[in-house]
């Protein structure tokens, strides 16, 4: 048996599979191979329109995506082990975080909702399968989200130096390492590149916007950036976190961006997600603490200026910069969360989720 873990996930972009195979040290973590795994574009509309309009989303459904996705997680991490020519042996286990296709933590029963059968990863690869990681933190009262900042504070906080980890997928969310070693917070800041990838798919075709380029053509609209701003979301206090459920295109058209020029709103949309992260590192970090971003939104140069400029005492950099690619940072602590928990060990922080206590989380599904 070795002591490599691989972690998958594929987040609020539902743009497919990020797998990566993590050699962990005593407080580091090595990613030895990775492997980017799309979707079928039949899979990735359906599971769209399912988030899109949920009322719509039958049992059946679920069900089918439920089989669906756990078969392309189950593709993912063959095709990571195939080419990196590592044995099953190898592998201690695997963290599956799944697709999320709902997320209500403050609802008067609040749930969470991931697809991705685990026991189709597990029996299908040979290798133990660590999934379902949020239901135990609800359970206590938490929100079940965001589950990255435990493995950002393993990896990333430095004594003595005061830093905000920033990951932009669909949704944003912070991580604050105070260097004092004081409790970590962090929480979902709002949209990231969810309603800038919406936008530009309904208006030009295009599945995101690269680098930025559409909304640096445009003009911000500070009428309504002021008014986007203006929802009772962003001056929530944490621990909070949030999806696509609550940040659609119907939340923008709510607001009248549909009859604005739709440049204009792609740029306003880029001045949001900027503005919203860079207000909650005002407000929550040490005015001059190192920002280092990661996830998809950190190639958008756009996004990223606009970030940097909203934060002038602070410096702004990926995350390679701390020493782990910024685009293997989630599928990396999905991998430390199955290490965490075929340990024994909790994996949540309730600082930041607001769970009543720690907790190991997920559930275990063996090979054999």
């Amino acid at each position: 048996m070795g002591d490599y873990y691989i972690g998958l996930i594929s987040g609020t972009s539902m743009d497919g599979i990020d797998a990566a195979l993590v050699d962990f040290g005593e407080s580091s973590a090595n990613v030895l191979h990775t492997h980017d795994h799309s979707y079928p574009d039949q899979l990735r509309a359906e599971l769209i329109d399912a988030v899109r309009d949920p009322l719509h989303c039958v049992i059946d459904d679920v069900g089918n995506f439920d089989r669906w996705v756990g078969e392309c997680f189950r593709d993912a991490a063959n095709a990571l082990l195939e080419a990196a020519d590592i044995d099953t042996a190898a592998v201690v286990a695997i963290g599956s975080h799944g697709q999320t296709i709902r997320h209500q933590p403050d609802a008067v029963l609040p749930f969470t909702l991931q697809v991705g059968d685990p026991a189709v990863i597990a029996k299908g690869t040979g290798i133990t399968t660590v999934a379902d990681f949020r239901r135990a933190d609800l359970a206590l009262g938490g929100q079940g989200a965001p589950l990255t900042p435990a493995f950002h504070e393993w990896l990333f906080r430095c004594p003595g130096s005061n830093r905000v980890v920033v990951n932009i997928g669909g949704i944003a969310n912070i991580t604050v390492l105070h260097g004092d070693a004081t409790d970590t917070t962090g929480f979902d800041t709002g949209p990231g590149n969810a309603l800038l990838d919406a936008w530009i798919r309904r208006h030009r075709g295009d599945p995101y916007d690269e680098d930025g380029r559409w909304a640096a053509d445009g003009k911000v609209n500070e009428d309504l950036l002021a008014r986007l701003l203006a929802d009772p979301y962003f001056a929530a206090k944490p621990p909070k976190s949030t999806g696509l459920e609550y940040f659609n295109l119907q939340w923008l058209e709510a607001i009248g961006a549909g009859r604005l020029d739709a440049a204009d709103v792609q740029a306003t949309l880029s001045a949001l997600s900027a503005e919203s992260i860079a207000a909650a590192v005002r407000q929550h970090a040490d005015a001059h603490a190192d920002v280092f971003v990661c996830g998809g939104g950190v190639h958008n140069a756009d996004l990223m200026q606009r970030i940097a400029t909203r934060l002038p005492g602070s410096k702004v950099a990926s995350t390679a910069a701390a020493g782990l690619d910024p685009d293997w940072v989630e599928a990396a602590a999905f991998a430390w969360l199955a290490k965490r928990t075929t340990e024994g060990l909790p994996g949540n922080l309730p600082a930041v989720t607001g769970a009543a206590c720690a907790t190991v989380l997920g559930a275990i599904y063996p090979a054999g």
